[in-house]
């Protein structure tokens, strides 16, 4: 059986699993018990199991994998690489382990991925497309090297809730149920009055050793349909973004700072790594390979906890001078072009349109408390663009990220750019 006759089996037999499997879900939703389904779906990997793909002989079914991982490098046709590890749990497992993470193999591949680092040698392009009627924005990954072009696969969306005291900005798995009740939210984006602090939660512990806040009078609690038992559901304050004040117009362009509490500064360093979620991670990769959809979303069905809302401390680290200090990102400062008249920073042809939205990221170079200032220069790995964000059309804008950052990081930081802010102009 020649290597193409095998992947187009596997896709055929995925595809009338997948059918069962809806069936399955059709058939609880008619008898109006939600338990009785779900005992029908855990019943259902013990099916998928014995099928005749499932004893494939291990080096096999290696071989078959590894291919299929070098063969299909781009998405839609990455898709069947998620095909196979929805296969049965061998397969997942075989997947897991010869697919990287975007931080070494640069590609997006499981809903997972959006939460992990991306690569260290280059940036993963994507776009942002904004719909002012909706109050909607939907984060693509760039398919062509074109910029204007509409087609991409879908990542994230965003929906902008506006409110007396704040703007809150609310991240979703989803094309349309953009809501913090579905399954598929996971995390959000809440500003000041003024628009000047931004303050980024995810409904994951950024370490093993985040802790939630306490629930407060006014806080509210909103239920996924499966909440991990291992991991408390609630808001976790990873990252905040700051935007400098300058009411007279005095001072140039905006400015802005971003403190990343879930990225410790020394993950730049030669050998250093952002740390990863131990104890949610094998859970949210399992999940992300139970039920994938290739539509618009990447994963419809993911399963995601909810969030309790409430103001939080970020996890910092004052105990002890071991500890890491959290990664602190600033925009990189535009130089004025006397011929253009106007601030003008080098996007290497992936901006075309002046904004004030528009931004550059670097690290800043922070030496720690007593130490002296250093006279040599800023380690090349500090001066490298972590992510930049700007205008390519009406209502069109690109995102490019890399190491250390996440899709969702970097979504939500671009996502405060688009607030107004009278006071930093």
């Amino acid at each position: 059986m020649s290597f193409r006759s095998i992947v187009r089996d596997v896709r055929d037999g995925f595809g009338s699993l997948s059918r069962r499997s809806f069936e399955v879900r059709l058939t609880g939703h008619n008898r109006g018990k939600s338990q009785s389904a779900v005992h029908e779906v855990h019943d259902q990997p013990v099916v998928i199991q014995h099928s005749r793909w499932a004893s494939l002989p291990p080096e096999l079914l290696r071989d078959v994998i590894k291919r299929l991982e070098e063969s299909e490098s781009t998405w839609p046709s990455r898709k069947y690489v998620v095909a196979c590890s929805a296969v049965c749990r061998s397969w997942r497992e075989m997947c897991k382990e010869i697919v990287q993470s975007p931080e070494f193999c640069g590609k997006l591949t499981f809903p997972v991925s959006l939460k992990q680092p991306g690569p260290r040698d280059g940036t993963i392009q994507c776009f942002i497309k904004r719909d002012k009627s909706n109050l909607t924005y939907h984060l693509c990954l760039s398919l062509s090297p074109g910029l204007l072009v509409e087609n991409g696969k879908f990542l994230l969306s965003a929906k902008r809730n506006r409110r007396t005291t704040c703007t809150e900005y609310v991240i979703s798995m989803h094309a349309d149920n953009i809501s913090r009740s579905s399954s598929t939210y996971i995390g959000k984006l809440r500003s000041n009055f003024l628009g000047t602090k931004f303050i980024i939660y995810d409904t994951q512990p950024p370490y093993s050793g985040a802790m939630v806040s306490q629930p407060g009078k006014t806080s509210r609690r909103f239920y996924s349909k499966k909440v991990s038992p291992k991991v408390p559901t609630g808001s976790y304050n990873i990252a905040q973004v700051t935007y400098e004040l300058n009411v007279l117009g005095t001072r140039g362009p905006r400015r802005m700072h971003c403190t990343m509490y879930s990225i410790p500064a020394s993950s730049l360093d030669p050998g250093g790594s952002v740390p990863g979620q131990p104890e949610l991670l094998p859970r949210s990769l399992g999940d992300s390979f139970r039920s994938i959809s290739f539509s618009k979303a990447i994963d419809q069905s993911g399963e995601f906890s909810s969030a309790r809302f409430s103001d939080i401390v970020g996890p910092h680290d004052d105990e002890g001078e071991g500890k890491d200090r959290p990664l602190v990102l600033r925009n990189k400062a535009p130089r004025w072009h006397e011929q253009l008249q106007c601030w003008c920073l080098n996007f290497r042809g992936r901006v075309t349109v002046a904004s004030v939205k528009n931004f550059q990221l670097i690290a800043a170079t922070q030496p720690p408390a007593g130490a002296p200032t250093p006279s040599q220069p800023a380690p090349p790995e500090h001066d490298k663009v972590i992510l930049q964000f700007g205008k390519v059309g009406k209502d069109m804008f690109t995102m490019d990220y890399r190491y250390p950052l996440s899709a969702f990081q970097a979504f939500a930081i671009c996502l405060s750019s688009f607030d107004t802010k009278l006071a930093c102009e």
